[in-house]
């Protein structure tokens, strides 16, 4: 799955917020630039490979993305063939993650134990929740399509007539929202749903 962000605040939410393997960052962004997007990103993510894409070629200007903590410089203009070479070979680099446990504001789940908890209760969840939640849990704050949802948790082509994806959220609401005060899972009408709080 790839996220695409059209300036440079969206760019640090989507690189803060998600799960990644690799960031690719454009410096010459709207808003802010990716100079400043790489010094918050690994204020909060220093292991995120990250490669810089920029027409600025001058030696200065590569050494101060590498020291700024880009991983890879690469200069505008460019084959596609070269930047996958690239991203191929930080991957492999790069150190593997293992999360164990994911949270937000008071949901818990526990990847080891195959358990989730809110407020320190524990829900009992289906496969398919299970699964629909630990999808919300990575992606806190980004609103996901019923399109994205259906692709990523039940890997299926999402049937505009079906109502899978809206059934499956509503027994999950039932289970992590109904017998708690505040309300986590949103519904963002015609687009789809986020986990976010909103007190």
């Amino acid at each position: 799955m790839v996220d695409v962000a059209r300036d440079g605040m969206d760019g640090l939410h989507l690189a803060t917020t998600g799960d990644y393997d690799a960031i690719v960052l454009d410096v010459m962004l709207p808003q802010r630039d990716g100079w400043w997007v790489l010094q918050e990103i690994r204020k909060v993510r220093p292991d995120l490979p990250v490669i810089l894409l920029t027409a600025l070629d001058a030696v200065s200007h590569r050494v101060k993305g590498l020291t700024s903590g880009a991983d890879d410089y690469l200069v505008k203009p460019f084959a596609f063939s070269e930047l996958n070479a690239r991203m191929r070979n930080l991957l492999r680099r790069a150190p593997v993650r293992h999360t164990e446990v994911l949270n937000y504001c008071d949901l818990d789940m526990d990847l080891v134990r195959h358990r989730a908890a809110r407020s320190g209760k524990l829900l009992d969840l289906a496969p398919q929740e299970y699964r629909l939640l630990e999808y919300l849990l990575r992606h806190p704050g980004q609103v996901l399509t019923r399109t994205r949802l259906a692709e990523q948790v039940w890997d299926m082509n999402f049937d505009g007539d079906s109502n899978v994806v809206d059934v499956a959220v509503r027994r999950l609401r039932r289970k992590v929202d109904d017998p708690f005060g505040e309300k986590l899972i949103h519904t963002l009408r015609g687009v789809g749903y986020v986990l976010e709080t909103r007190n």
